[in-house]
């Protein structure tokens, strides 16, 4: 787990910091924007009808890393002014906990990809997140456990943040995830090797 960002603050806080409303909902889409992690298409999830009507916001957090021209006309086009935060200046590791507590669901809506950092501040945070099937994002998040794993499609990504927030998710996802971050934890990766250097021997 990438622990380094400090221990978490409650909800009420981190949005006070940030400057948010209390009273609403906020997923996270969180680091560097490249073509290739998919804000087009969550930004095109934030415009159906089935994620509208959960009333949610999304908090974009991290520096441009590929031309913001197109991101900013698409959230013009699909009228998503109102209900999306940008957050794209630097953020310092001292800022970090704050976007990952102020938010119900981080979503990592990538086309491809390996593994992601941004996984394993989730756990510490004990975040659900919703991922796409590329890359060892799925075995790293259980589907239905520690969030969400979908196909790299619009409208699939919009069917599971409307399920996350009719059937009230959070807390079972929170649970869970307070149960499997164990796996990633410095003493867990110490025993494993451990274990692996006796059976070698």
């Amino acid at each position: 787990m990438f622990d380094n960002f400090g221990d978490a603050v409650s909800k009420n806080e981190a949005k006070q910091f940030l400057g948010l409303d209390a009273n609403q909902s906020y997923l996270l889409f969180f680091g560097f924007i490249r073509d290739y992690k998919g804000l087009d298409l969550l930004l095109n999830a934030m415009a159906d009808k089935r994620v509208i009507q959960t009333n949610c916001k999304l908090i974009v957090a991290g520096e441009f890393y590929s031309d913001s021209k197109p991101y900013l006309e698409l959230i013009e086009r699909l009228n998503l002014t109102d209900r999306i935060i940008l957050r794209t200046d630097f953020i310092s590791d001292e800022q970090v906990k704050y976007f990952f507590c102020a938010a119900d669901l981080v979503v990592q809506p990538y086309k491809h990809a390996t593994q992601s950092g941004v996984t394993q501040i989730c756990y510490h945070f004990n975040k659900p997140m919703l991922v796409t099937n590329v890359g060892g994002l799925a075995e790293i998040v259980p589907n239905n456990k520690a969030g969400y794993v979908t196909q790299v499609e619009v409208a699939e990504i919009a069917k599971a943040i409307a399920r996350f927030y009719e059937n009230r998710e959070e807390g079972f996802f929170v649970e869970n995830i307070e149960q499997l971050k164990h796996r990633f934890s410095w003493n867990a990766m110490v025993i494993n090797i451990l274990r692996l250097v006796k059976k070698n021997r």
